[in-house]
């Protein structure tokens, strides 16, 4: 995710919290947000898809998707 995009989500913020936001403004408000969960969710996922575990015996395993119930 860009800076701009940031400093625009941080910007409207500030704005909402001083005079409130138009509807315009909150509907752009949430979509750079859910822009922004999804970078970050998918900084982690490539993250956690580079990490190996070190066993006590000495083999290394890779983590996987675990699926939820």
């Amino acid at each position: 995710m860009e800076n701009l995009n940031i400093d625009r989500i941080n910007e409207l913020y500030k704005k909402s919290k001083d005079a409130g936001l138009t509807q315009e403004e909150q509907k752009e408000q949430a979509e750079l947000r859910s822009a922004y969960i999804q970078a970050i969710r998918n900084n982690l996922r490539g993250t956690l898809n580079n990490i190996s575990l070190l066993n006590p015996d000495g083999t290394v395993t890779e983590l996987s998707k675990k699926k939820l119930q």
